[in-house]
């Protein structure tokens, strides 16, 4: 599996749309990781509590997918079962979460005005949608590079 990059945002979807629409128009994919306590009420949930592998519910704009999960969830497996084919995946959550040790080191998004700041560079959602294509885009050596 390619491995995607993997950026802590704390800010809200719409805070990154511009960054979405310049990674479509170079044909790369954004993914979004909430780390947050999930409460699904209802049909999925007990569909899921019986045991079975997924519960969906399918709306006009979107699909909620209800997998029950058994030990603590594990960010590799995560994106390879959610994220496949993602250039960039977003994780919002806190740092103490479940994720915390697998998120060691991983780089924070931050928006300001129109721009983006990731390891102390600042990025137009352009320049940033391009940087995704390179092996590691936030290293020290990728920013001396630029």
């Amino acid at each position: 599996m390619k491995r995607c990059h993997l950026l802590r945002f704390q800010g809200s979807p719409d805070e990154v749309e511009p960054l979405v629409a310049a990674a479509r128009e170079l044909g790369l994919a954004i993914g979004w990781l909430d780390e947050a306590e999930v409460g699904v009420e209802g049909p999925l949930s007990a569909a899921a509590a019986t045991g079975m592998l997924r519960a969906v519910s399918v709306g006009r704009d979107c699909a909620v997918v209800v997998k029950p999960r058994r030990g603590p969830a594990v960010l590799r497996d995560l994106l390879r079962e959610h994220f496949r084919g993602c250039a960039l995946v977003l994780v919002r959550g806190p740092s103490e979460g479940a994720l915390a040790r697998d998120l060691e080191g991983v780089p924070t998004l931050v928006k300001q005005d129109g721009s983006f700041t990731v390891a102390n560079r600042g990025w137009s959602p352009e320049s940033l949608a391009a940087a995704l294509r390179r092996a590691r885009p936030f290293s020290a050596a990728a920013v001396d590079e630029s």
